[in-house]
Order: structure tokens, then sequence, then C-alpha cells
């Protein structure tokens, strides 16, 4: 049985539920039978049947398990850092927070007001700051003493320069968290290279920069994962959303673990939000088997190769790129363009991943798919019009199903642990491939329904994440905090007895 034919349970379920009648035929009119089966001799590595998708799932539960331990997590392609998020909101947070983001040449001051009458996050203002290029070069004093400036400028331009506010600071380079207000910058990546600050909690560096100015003060700070906020950010709306993926340019995924299975922090009890960093899948060549000769060769000249797997095999870094590289190889064999290429079709990377969206929209697809290849100075026919439609649509498909594998592993991962029958859970959601293209989250869904049955997952797509979200973990971080004090306050003596008792029980299991 071919891979095509093993596939016919997911891939045609997901095509029906997107396209009607004649429609689904819209890639194959005209084409003819010869042409058509050499093309999908090519496209049949990228088509992977359920069995071979409940594989890439089984792999990916062993993966995040081996993260997880104490002992192989820095073996583990799947890092499973801890985030110190310790709950998801219950509905009762409110107040005025800041929040401050930096991923890039710009960052976002935000001021953000939780209102628990209205469950609503409000984003009240905000203010981008740019990045001059000599200061991402430059020392890690002068970035962290612009970063306060614009902070405190901020502040005076809101009426809120008396105020201690707590900040929810989302920092998107590989740090490893200590705290939830202690974070390590391990390296810089985006063409930043501050000296002084790799090593260094970033937090620390922050306060010192504030402190160094003397004219505001800001209260508790809570280190943000960019995932982490998108999940907190509908966790607000929806507080059975225990999970936060982003799909977009990178793709990662973080969910509440049991705290009893996170052997890197002490504690037993309750839950923590693990940041999976699943980009990483396959690291240690675990998903050889279904990368095909277009994954290998984007892999080879991407900046980092031999890492971000799965990354390059799903996200909308690389999926214009294997396009484009499938392409070359059909025209070389004839079986587009006449043979004849053209050098904006050679030239690395011009064949942008919003080009798949595009030319998969339902009503202006073929339009589409005419004008973009004449833009990258090819002679078509509509033959060649439709071979693309198809090679598009092969490639984006295969994408959203992997990524539903990955996601089914976490949402059956957590339902294993929790002892349930059945998991009903919400997913934030995020990123431009989710939310821009036409059928993507539909085939997601559908897999994830077929590859996780006894799982209930509902999508709720996020608003700003990185703003919001990270105002969100703040506010939860604050009312756990709340929390701890008074039961600190309380009376301790029946603490002990609590103690004794669990240790009674602890006998007993052994």
């Amino acid at each position: 049985m071919s891979s095509t034919e093993a596939n016919g349970d997911i891939t045609q379920a997901s095509k029906k539920a997107r396209m009607s009648g004649d429609a689904a035929n819209l890639h194959l009119d005209g084409v003819p039978p010869d042409t058509l089966r050499k093309v999908q001799a090519y496209l049949d590595s990228f088509r992977l049947s359920q069995e071979k998708l409940l594989q890439v799932s089984a792999q990916l539960k062993k993966d995040m398990i081996r993260g997880l331990g104490k002992h192989s997590h820095h073996k583990a392609p799947v890092k499973m850092l801890p985030t110190f998020v310790r709950a998801t909101p219950d509905g009762t947070e409110k107040g005025d927070f800041l929040a401050l983001d930096l991923g890039g040449t710009n960052f976002r001051v935000l001021h953000v007001r939780v209102v628990e009458d209205l469950q609503k996050v409000l984003k009240m203002d905000s203010q981008i700051c740019a990045i001059p290029k000599e200061m991402m070069l430059g020392t890690g004093q002068q970035l962290f003493d612009h970063i306060a400036a614009c902070l405190g400028d901020f502040l005076v331009s809101q009426d809120l320069k008396g105020q201690t506010l707590p900040l929810g600071f989302t920092f998107s380079f590989p740090c490893e968290q200590k705290e939830i207000d202690k974070s390590i910058l391990i390296r810089w990546t985006k063409g930043f290279n501050c000296s002084g600050v790799e090593g260094e909690d970033v937090v620390k560096l922050l306060k010192e920069a504030i402190h160094r100015r003397g004219d505001f003060d800001i209260g508790s700070v809570a280190m943000v994962n960019d995932t982490v906020g998108t999940m907190m950010s509908c966790g607000y709306r929806d507080q059975s959303c225990e999970i936060g993926m982003i799909i977009g340019t990178g793709t990662n995924a973080c969910y509440m673990e049991e705290m009893k299975n996170v052997k890197r922090v002490e504690g037993e009890d309750g839950r923590m939000c693990i940041n999976t960093e699943w980009g990483g899948f396959g690291d240690n060549g675990s998903l050889r088997g279904i990368q095909t000769e277009f994954d290998v060769e984007v892999d080879k000249t991407s900046i980092n190769p031999g890492v971000h797997t799965f990354e390059k095999m799903i996200s909308g870094m690389y999926l214009g790129e294997i396009v484009r590289l499938l392409l070359v190889k059909l025209t070389e064999e004839k079986l587009l363009f006449q043979g004849q290429t053209s050098e904006a079709l050679q030239t690395l990377e011009s064949f942008e991943t919003k080009f798949i969206s595009e030319i998969e929209e339902p009503d202006t697809g073929l339009e589409n798919a005419r004008r973009i290849l004449t833009q990258l100075g090819l002679k078509w026919d509509e033959v060649d019009v439709r071979v693309v439609c198809l090679v598009c649509d092969t490639v984006s498909s295969r994408s959203a199903r992997l990524c539903a594998a990955a996601l089914a592993a976490i949402a059956n991962h957590m339902r294993v642990n929790r002892r349930l029958d059945h998991l009903k859970t919400t997913v934030g959601v995020d990123g431009t491939v989710y939310r821009k293209h036409p059928n993507f989250s539909e085939e997601l869904q559908e897999t994830v329904r077929l590859l996780a049955p006894k799982c209930d997952i509902t999508f709720l797509v996020s608003e700003d994440g990185s703003g919001k979200g990270a105002a969100m973990v703040t506010a939860v971080a604050q009312r756990l905090a709340l929390q701890s004090r008074l039961l600190e306050d309380s009376d301790g003596e029946g603490d002990n007895e609590d103690d004794e008792d669990e240790e009674e029980d602890e006998e007993e299991d052994v």
C-alpha cells in the first residue's frame, strides 16, 4: 500500500472539511495523467499516514520525558524548560501592570489593566522604542539604561510615575530560568551582541538600570517566554487553557505539567508550565525516517545546520524554501515550465511562505499563482499553475499534520498524567502560519482529533501573548504570592500536622 493510499484517512477527512464538490479537483484539472504520476512520486514522501503520525507523536512523548528528567535532560533534543509559572489565571486577577517586550530591533512598553468584572485584559496604551544598531553591539549597561529611560518616559506619558507597578518581561533570547524573576542569558541572537550580559541575570540588570536613574521604581518582575504568554493571554478568557502554541516564523509549545514530573525543580505538589522548545525535536536524528531530500537541503543551507529539525519541517521561516526546492527539482525533471527555470526561482528563499497561503486561497488561488509565477520570471501554462498549487497544498498539509502530531503528544501526555479517561482543554495559539493560511488551522484540528481521540481540544487565537500575556503571568504570580503570604501568616500548628500526615502517607506508599 502506498503512503498516499495509507494516508487517505487523514488527508481525505481534512480535504473534505475544507473543500466541496469540484473544488477538490482544482489542482488536478487538465494535468496529463503521466505528468501527475511523476509529480506525485516526488510528493509522496511528504504524505504521512496516520500510523506514521502516531509514531512521530510517540517519539515526541519519549523525548519530552527525557527532557523532564534530572539526569537525562542535558542530552534531550526537546529541552522541556521549567518556567516557574505555577498556575493559570483563575479569573480573580485584577489591577494595573507593565509589560516589556524585547525580542528584536524594537521593544515595546505596555500598560495593561486586568479587569475582574469584565474578565478582560485591556491594553491601556503602549509605546515602541527603537534600539540603534550600535547599541545592539555596545555594552549591556548602555542597553539596559536605554530600556529604563524609555520605561521612565512611558510612565510619565501615562501619568503613572508615582506608582510602583509589577512588570512582565518578555525577553525572547535563549535563557536559563532559575525562578520566575531570575533568568540567565545563555547567548545573544538576532544580531545582538552586548557585552557583559551573557551569563548574567537580565532581571537584575534591568533593576540596576532603573535604580541608577532613581526617578521611578517597579514592583515584582516576572520573566515570560512568548509561548507561555500566548497561553496566559487566553487563560483569563478561558480558564481551561493549559497549552500554548506558536506556529509562525518559528514554532514552540508549552503546557501545564504535574510538578512531580518536573525532576529539575524541587517540590511535588501542583503544576508548572513547561516550555517544551519542541523546535529541536529530531535534532538527535529521530525524524530522519520522514525527512525528505528537500528538508535535508533546507537544513544544510540554513544558518544553524543540524538544529531545530522539527521547526525546519513545519514553520513559516522554511515552508517557502521547501516549495522552491521542489519546484526547482520538478523543473529540472521537465515536469514544470518546459524545463526552463528563472534566476529568481534559483535564488535561495525567493519563494516566500506567504505565497503558499495566497496560492491556496479558495477563490483567488489560481489567479494568485499566475501572478506569483510571473513575478518569479517563469514562463508558465495552466498545467504548471495547477502543479504549483498541488505542491503548495502538499507542503502546507504536511506542516499542519506534523504540528497536530506534536500537539496530540502533549494532550495525550497530560491526559495520562492526570489519570483521566477524557481530557478537556484549550490551546492558546498564535503565529502567522496558523492565522494567515486558509486551510492550516482546519487541517491541524481535524488531525489532532484523529490522533488524540480521548482529548476534547478547543483552539483560541491569542491576543498579544508577549504583551497582555506577560502582564497576565505577573498578575497570576502576584496572586500566588499573596495566597502564600496568607498561608504563612496563619497559625502554623496545622501545617506541622499536615507534614506528619504526608510523611505517614509516604511510608505507606513505600
